[in-house]
């Protein structure tokens, strides 16, 4: 430091978070330069970028800028501070991943389980590494190295409830095939393996444990799983599933939140096309816990807001779920309230959900609340502008109709212009 001291060092040299000269200078995805020390404690605890503010993600590398790093060792040559630039440590050398997966996949055969474990390990770290990016390019060897893993996580399973060590090879397994590519194949592995209904069972199991990093690995595995699945697989899911599904979407504690939350919404929206499927839910208690979410949601979430109104659309295509909304106090008032302010997609979504309690729910009770939450006004603007779709404001206009003569003198269609637009809507000549 006294050495910087007596030496004017160009600002751009300088670590924003540490004043100090970088040593090993690094870029964020928002494209701003930190020391790599100082931003690697940073992100553990606020997990943005110090300048923009911007949102970092958690796993998140910094990418070395070599340029600049050149640049201050030859100003640090120039003006004798040459020890204070750190030169990167050299890379590992990279390691045969068929070899370490032939090793896996012998100790899980010969159930060596610690020998199983430091080879998944070693895995881990090398698929970690931008070297096994480069190696596992080759299709054919990534889908063998993923059938093998998979058929690991599969067994190790089997035997989790009562093994820690079992318990453990499933965690590195998720935390191998968590990326987005791996996930991908993984699920391209189970469908063209035909181990499906396997793979969903000890996926269930791995959702109910409490290490909350491999509960979202699964989650997102889960997702692209059921996304691949046979309809005829898909449609006779147990009801184990939609319950550890309801448990993520309440959870407000897991580890990447936003990600797994939205891996867990796909899954709700796509495996309820069927009643079976949609009435397991609604018992799991999928109705209260997305109107809960509904509810919570603030600011910029677009599209978990868009995935829970699509999931409720969902739910209400049977008599359970639209039973279960209007049970819940709050329900038509959160649907109506995502209308017009997210997106023209979510407006769509919760015109669908108010036109189904409209149709096969509507009491005098839950007619009177719609009409005290506002719906009729929201359904008159939807119906009446043109920046929605044909189909969206039909089926405002529909809703409407239902119910003219108890919505007809509505306090939120008092205003003479919205008034004379809901008489047209209601009443078309």
């Amino acid at each position: 430091m006294e050495e910087e001291a007596q030496v004017e060092v160009p600002c751009y040299f300088v670590c924003p978070i540490s004043l100090h000269m970088m040593r090993d200078p690094v870029t964020l995805p928002t494209g701003m330069t930190y020391d790599r020390d100082g931003i690697e404690r940073w992100l553990l605890t606020a997990g943005t970028c110090p300048l923009t503010k911007q949102p970092v993600p958690a796993d998140c590398d910094p990418t070395p800028n070599h340029t600049l790093r050149r640049l201050i060792q030859s100003w640090g040559a120039a003006h004798g501070l040459v020890q204070r630039v750190a030169t990167p440590p050299p890379k590992p050398p990279i390691t045969d991943v068929a070899s370490l997966v032939s090793r896996i996949g012998g100790a899980a055969s010969n159930n060596f389980t610690q020998e199983l474990l430091a080879a998944l390990r070693e895995l881990r770290g090398v698929v970690a590494s931008e070297e096994s990016q480069r190696s596992c390019r080759n299709d054919d060897a990534a889908c063998a190295a993923v059938d093998t893993l998979v058929g690991v996580f599969i067994t190790a399973s089997a035997s989790a409830t009562t093994s820690t060590s079992s318990v453990a090879v499933c965690d590195e397994v998720l935390e191998i095939i968590s990326s987005s590519d791996k996930c991908l194949l993984a699920a391209r592995v189970i469908m063209e393996t035909n181990t499906n209904e396997a793979a969903v069972d000890a996926l269930v199991s791995a959702l109910r444990r409490s290490n909350t990093a491999s509960r979202a690995h699964a989650a997102l595995l889960l997702r692209n799983v059921t996304a691949v699945m046979p309809t005829s697989s898909l449609a006779s899911l147990p009801e184990q599933v939609f319950g550890e599904v309801v448990r993520l979407i309440r959870d407000k504690q897991q580890v990447s939140r936003a990600a797994t939350t939205k891996a867990a919404l796909h899954v709700l929206v796509g495996t309820t096309p069927w009643d079976r499927n949609r009435v397991k839910a609604v018992d799991a208690g999928a109705v209260p816990a997305l109107v809960d979410m509904l509810l919570d949601l603030d600011g910029p979430e677009r599209r978990a807001c868009e995935l829970a109104l699509g999931a409720l659309g969902r739910l209400c295509g049977c008599a359970e779920g639209r039973a279960a909304l209007v049970a819940h106090g709050a329900a038509v008032a959160a649907v109506a309230s995502k209308a017009l302010r997210v997106s023209d997609v979510a407006t769509d979504k919760a015109v669908r959900v108010l036109r189904s309690v409209a149709r096969h729910a509507a009491t005098a009770a839950v007619v009177q609340e719609m009409a005290h939450t506002g719906v009729p006004g929201t359904l008159c603007v939807v119906a009446q502008s043109e920046q929605y779709g044909d189909r969206t404001r039909e089926r405002a206009r529909e809703t409407l109709r239902l119910h003219a003569r108890a919505w007809r003198s509505s306090p939120c269609l008092q205003h003479k212009h919205l008034h004379a637009a809901a008489h047209v809507v209601m009443y078309p000549c």
